[in-house]
């Protein structure tokens, strides 16, 4: 069942669960960052349009709408693998041979194909995270969940390393084709984890029907504390990550056009930002120990807010590599802070009967600024200018955190 508060206890990263959550989360976070990092500098340097470039990040639709497929990834398994090992060999196979085609397309010549790839990438991709979830909330315990979430959003985030950095290097001395086969193989990592690991000891019975995989979370969702407070809740998760999601989603083009190189932005911005964002993590579930879920969101996502003005400056000194490390340095440790608080929050607002539905859907609705909103900002840049753009993102962060004292009250913070 799920409770009201995490028993928390002293953080426990080394241990063979956390490993496992270390190496899923790098698996998990890989996709994303192809389609979000590499993608956008790859069409960047094609010379495909700043607007085109922002309408990609629709094809991230399927995380949006995941938590449709997610009961028939509860009610079926695939044979010998079982339920979660099995869908996460499929989903991440799939990721990899996918991304591994995307560098023989031309983006010239082969955009709609490239478009249909990358779909393919985000469903595929979208999927392994439905089961990966599912697997996390069902192996940990109450206590440990807060431990194993850090790690898991800390080397989620560790994966950007590979197309934010690594890729862009090498873009600047192999083909695009190499490129993106050699990022494709780091995907075998978590697909020998998850040959080697046991399904999860924890997981309830597989729903006899359909019916039962779609009905009874949403059931036992919307009557666990009234319909109105359901409702507070899925508006909460909408909103908190919004800005923070508008303000990086064309960040590569962004550090381009102040005149950056591809290799510049892999050495400095990404690693600025890389190890910020794990520190923040690891220091964020340290601080949950402590004050617990509730105040951390507080704490954390007006941290994360505030950092988001830093891009607004970034616009307005230009080409200064030193600005460009401290700005995207301050915003990924804040934010570092603020994902692993409400990734802990969400995964402690799902019943570990019903852990794939309930977890697709909230992380669904989380994503759904990244997949929607992150479309627009090819737009609205290019009629408001790089400055005006962070700071409507920084006004878009606020009403998140009004909708806190709904659902996390400061008062109640306390952890047992």
């Amino acid at each position: 069942m799920v409770t009201t508060s995490l028993p928390y206890d002293r953080p426990r990263f080394f241990t063979r669960d956390m490993l496992v959550c270390a190496v899923l989360g790098f698996s998990s976070g890989l996709p994303l960052f192809i389609l979000y990092n590499l993608l956008t500098a790859w069409l960047k340097s094609d010379g495909v349009d700043l607007k085109a470039i922002g309408l990609f990040a629709l094809v991230g639709f399927p995380y949006t709408w995941k938590f449709l497929w997610s009961p028939v990834m509860d009610r079926f398994h695939v044979p010998m693998l079982g339920r979660r090992r099995g869908w996460m060999l499929v989903s991440q196979v799939t990721v990899m041979l996918a991304v591994a085609t995307l560098g023989w397309l031309s983006p010239q010549d082969h955009l709609g194909m490239i478009v249909v790839v990358c779909a393919s990438v985000a469903f595929f991709s979208a999927s392994q995270d439905i089961v990966v979830d599912a697997y996390r909330r069902e192996r940990l315990s109450d206590a440990t969940l807060g431990s194993g979430t850090a790690v898991f959003v800390n080397t989620y985030k560790l994966s950007t390393l590979v197309p934010g950095s690594l890729a862009l290097i090498l873009s600047d001395h192999l083909p695009w084709s190499a490129v993106f086969v050699i990022t494709a193989l780091f995907m075998l990592p978590g697909i020998i984890t998850t040959l080697l690991i046991a399904e999860p000891t924890l997981s309830a019975p597989a729903p006899r029907t359909l019916r039962e995989a779609v009905v009874l979370p949403l059931k036992e969702f919307t009557q666990r504390h009234g319909w109105a407070h359901a409702l507070w809740l899925l508006a909460f998760i909408f909103l908190y990550k919004l800005g923070d999601s508008m303000a990086t989603a064309i960040a590569t083009p962004f550090y381009m056009e102040l005149g950056f190189s591809r290799t510049e932005i892999g050495l400095v911005a990404k690693n600025a930002g890389l190890w910020a964002s794990l520190a923040g993590g690891v220091l964020g579930a340290i601080w949950m120990a402590k004050t617990g879920v509730n105040r951390a969101l507080w704490i954390f996502g007006a941290a994360q807010a505030l950092a988001i003005l830093g891009f607004a400056l970034l616009a307005q000194v230009g080409l200064n590599l030193w600005m460009l490390g401290w700005v995207i340095g301050v915003e990924a440790f804040a934010v570092g802070l603020g994902t692993t608080a409400f990734t802990t929050f969400i995964a402690q607002s799902t019943d570990t009967r019903y852990t794939a539905t309930q977890f697709a859907l909230f992380t669904s609705l989380a994503v759904v600024p990244r997949t929607f909103f992150n479309a627009s900002t090819g737009f609205i840049v290019s009629h408001t200018g790089w400055f005006i753009f962070f700071i409507i993102c920084f006004i878009l962060a606020l009403p998140g955190m009004l909708l806190l004292p709904k659902v996390a009250p400061w008062r109640n913070a306390a952890p047992r």
